[in-house]
């Protein structure tokens, strides 16, 4: 469960608008797929709500970014043991799903994938359809769920996670 603590500190120095395309509202659709996804994959739960969180929180654009999966990585880790808590493993897994999640890197790691494919179903809101050949999961690639995404996305549904969190409304 994400602590409404940790998000108020990751938005206290996210430098872009919460409203836009990349703010919290994005991070908590990816949280819902990507929860809904790990139930089926077996992915670690507390990793992709921890991607879900950190894998934009350092973007200095809405466009191409190089860098902000790897700064997003760099303020997990300098956040870890103060505002939230990880093993070593799940951390490695955390910080090389937000450092690798624009590379298009090919891996097994079921965590790492489930994190992803979470953030390309939510395209929509960047005027992009996911394409199943970028997905890694069945769980993804299913016709019912890829649709609902998309449709969320493009809606810019907000889940409950963002009145937990007290940023509901962007």
């Amino acid at each position: 469960m994400i602590e409404p603590k940790l998000v108020r500190l990751i938005l206290e120095d996210y430098p872009l608008d919460p409203a836009g395309i990349h703010g919290p509202s994005h991070w908590a659709r990816v949280m819902e797929t990507g929860l809904a996804l790990a139930e089926e994959t077996g992915a670690n739960p507390r990793v992709v709500e921890l991607f879900a969180l950190f894998h934009d929180s350092k973007r200095r654009n809405d466009g191409i970014d190089d860098g902000h999966g790897s700064r997003g990585a760099e303020f997990a880790s300098a956040l870890r043991g103060v505002a939230f808590d990880l093993d070593d493993e799940e951390f490695r897994k955390l910080y090389d799903a937000c450092r690798l999640h624009t590379d298009n890197v090919r891996t097994s790691d079921v965590d790492m994938t489930t994190c992803w494919d979470a953030d390309r179903l939510d395209l929509g809101r960047a005027g992009v359809t996911p394409d199943p050949r970028f997905l890694y999961n069945d769980a993804a690639k299913d016709v019912e769920r890829m649709a609902l995404a998309h449709k969320r996305s493009l809606a810019g549904y907000q889940p409950a996670f963002l009145q937990t969190w007290g940023v509901a409304g962007w």
